[in-house]
């Protein structure tokens, strides 16, 4: 299957490197090709990248650099939409985030899984600490029971929530699932072909969640594979410390664009009912505050009640 492999890189250079570095052994017998979107790092990325390429002969790595950045879907769409238009353009792309190591045979794996799911649009690896913990990477849909559970952190709610818990514990077999990280994931062409590219509208996050579910949509099988392994350093591309607006704006649009705004605003009383209920038993319990600063204000702030916006797109 011809493959293109899409990383977007926003000044994270060496962690986009060390990616490519875990592609060099697997993208030949494949014929794969990959394609590094600079999203206008301003750093110097771009340079060091076709630099990096270039010394190592990567011969099946390209830097496609952006004049301006618009986020995590505007970039994989950059390199996506010409690709698509080609006369022997992919059937397969992976989306990979450039804080990623590829695990040896991984995308053997995926592309094989592909092959033998005719009716799976959509596939996700096993991602993993470095050390072979798991992480979480299959999900269910978004909810507004899946947002009271997540926010108020007890057991006895998770348990009587069970169906609705939207990160379940990582599984050994495959399975399917209602979306899978974005951090690594293989998309049909045909996807692409019936239901569109990534809604650019989402700077960061939710966007896999948003296309999972157009995916699905249209009649496709989104598939958590966990033969194919891949190493996810999370927070080291994306920071970890006060929320960003857009990951607020993000959760926003996915609410209302795919249930309306009253569902929305559910989801929103039930995120915040959720979390107040947490800091209550957290200050009750003397519990450390792990949670990023600020985050009920800013959570309120970027809701549906205290936001105004509009959705476009798809």
């Amino acid at each position: 299957m011809r493959l293109l492999i899409v990383i977007v890189n926003y000044r994270t250079a060496d962690l986009a490197i060390g990616a490519l570095e875990s592609l060099a052994d697997e993208v030949g017998p494949l014929g794969a090709r990959a394609v590094v979107v600079d999203g206008a790092s301003g750093d110097g990325s771009a340079e060091r990248l076709r630099e990096a390429i270039a010394q190592r002969g990567w011969w099946w790595a390209s830097v496609l650099a952006l004049d301006v950045n618009k986020g995590f879907a505007y970039g994989n769409n950059a390199a996506i939409r010409p690709a698509l238009m080609e006369p022997d353009g992919p059937e397969v792309v992976m989306l990979l985030n450039p804080d990623t190591v590829v695990r040896p045979g991984a995308l053997a794996a995926l592309t094989a899984f592909m092959q033998v799911q005719p009716h799976a649009g959509i596939v996700g690896p096993r991602l993993e600490e470095m050390d072979g913990t798991p992480q979480v990477s299959a999900f269910r849909a978004h909810s507004v029971l899946g947002e009271l559970e997540h926010a108020v952190r007890l057991g006895v709610v998770s348990g009587l929530l069970r169906r609705w818990v939207v990160a379940p514990p990582a599984r050994d077999e495959p399975h399917r699932a209602d979306w899978v990280s974005g951090a690594c994931m293989l998309v049909r062409r045909k996807v692409f072909e019936r239901v569109g590219l990534l809604d650019d509208g989402y700077f960061m996050y939710y966007e896999e969640a948003d296309f999972c579910r157009r995916a699905r949509r249209a009649g496709f099988d989104c598939w958590y594979a966990p033969g194919a392994r891949v190493v996810h350093l999370v927070s080291q591309a994306s920071g970890g410390k006060r929320l960003p607006k857009f990951w607020y704006d993000s959760r926003r649009r996915y609410f209302v664009k795919n249930h309306g705004r009253v569902y929305a605003a559910l989801a929103d009383l039930a995120w915040a009912l959720g979390h107040v209920l947490w800091r209550a038993r957290r200050a009750i319990q003397r519990r450390p505050d792990r949670d990023p600063p600020k985050m009920l204000s800013d959570f309120l702030r970027h809701s549906v009640f205290g936001a105004g916006f509009r959705i476009e797109g798809r």
